[in-house]
């Protein structure tokens, strides 16, 4: 299990409180060791809601999500606002995000939030809505809404629960989901590019270049924007591209590839202090 999937767990093995008498007489069943018993078929959900609940922990623990689901989406509907409701619809959006139900676990999620945005679970409940979000990522010739989702609910994360344990995590999701849209911006640049509509290619490398410094496709746009603007013969912007990349990654082949297409119209690479691109590039230098 990856360190995301055992953070995961780890809490909501806590929440839930595995094993551990929830209230007088009642003990989890999935604690027993019967190999007989069929937790499928435990009460149905008309049951007193520390039962339902309990028998949703018994569940997990036997490794059925689809039926403990069920059992806390019954205590919710049957006791809504009550303590319990507010364990079960965290246990509810864990498990949903486990089934790989992400857009049911980011309703739930979502929630859970809107009626408990302080809880002490609140910071967890977050956190598997930005999960279920960045599941659903997927790669960048394809549409990127999920990326901005996971941005704004990891994003979340960072800002209302800075010290809670997700933060690292959060931010990680936030720079890979910020490639994403780099990476979807140089795809459709690139596109454009290759059709030689100058303009229209340099209007996506920009939009990374100003947008999405951070990411690992800052050194490719600069060197589009080389080829870019040397093809419209607008050599001024050629070579401030030119050297804002090689100051920033000098070692970097998109910084060779560029000087030598530079080189070929007798040009090397050269600050224009009035370009949109140098003013990036100072931006750049103090990591915005």
């Amino acid at each position: 299990m990856n360190h995301v999937g055992s953070v995961v767990v780890k809490k909501a093995a806590r929440i839930a409180g595995l094993c551990v008498m929830m209230s007088v007489g009642v003990v989890l069943a999935g604690c027993q060791s019967d190999p007989d018993i069929d937790i499928s078929k435990l009460a149905a959900e008309t049951e007193p809601p520390e039962v339902l609940y309990n028998q949703g922990l018994a569940n997990i623990k036997a490794g059925n999500m689809s039926e403990a689901s069920r059992k806390f989406d019954a205590v919710d509907a049957q006791n809504p606002f009550s303590e319990w409701s507010r364990k079960a619809l965290v246990m509810s959006t864990f498990t949903k995000y486990r089934l790989g139900r992400y857009a049911d676990a980011i309703s739930t999620g979502n929630r859970y939030m809107s009626l408990y945005p302080k809880s002490e679970d609140a910071a967890y409940a977050q956190y598997l809505v930005g999960l279920s979000h960045w599941k659903q990522i997927s790669n960048v010739t394809q549409d990127q809404r999920n990326s901005v989702k996971t941005i704004e609910a990891m994003q979340r994360v960072v800002n209302e629960f800075p010290d809670s344990e997700y933060v690292d995590d959060a931010q990680a999701k936030i720079r890979f989901a910020r490639d994403q849209l780099a990476g979807k911006e140089m795809q459709v640049g690139r596109y454009y590019l290759e059709r030689k509509e100058y303009l229209a290619a340099i209007s996506r490398f920009r939009v990374v270049v100003e947008q999405y410094p951070n990411t690992n496709q800052i050194e490719e746009a600069l060197a589009r924007l080389v080829e870019s603007y040397f093809a419209m013969g607008v050599v001024s912007e050629a070579q401030a591209a030119a050297a804002v990349l090689g100051h920033n990654y000098p070692d970097s082949q998109w910084y060779s590839d560029s000087y030598k297409l530079l080189q070929r119209g007798g040009l090397e690479p050269r600050e224009n202090a009035g370009s949109w691109i140098t003013r990036a590039g100072r931006r750049l230098l103090i990591g915005t």
